[in-house]
């Protein structure tokens, strides 16, 4: 599968998340978007992104867990 189409994949995950964001659909949806354009941003060195995202990866994997 081309990373370019993982990454519009994360995009379109990310996109529809907030509009189920309080369900666990919403906060797994939000997780695997941001991860997944994590490694996007890692590829283009964007650290600030890297940071954002891995910091929003946490804070829906606790509010996911409980």
């Amino acid at each position: 599968m081309s990373l370019v189409f993982l990454n519009w994949i994360g995009a379109g995950a990310l996109a529809l998340a907030p509009f189920i964001i309080e369900t666990s659909e919403g906060q797994i949806l939000a997780i695997f978007g941001l991860a997944l354009l994590t490694r996007q941003a890692i590829a283009n060195r964007l650290w600030n992104l890297v940071l954002l995202n891995s910091v929003g990866v946490l804070g829906y994997l606790t509010n996911f867990i409980g």
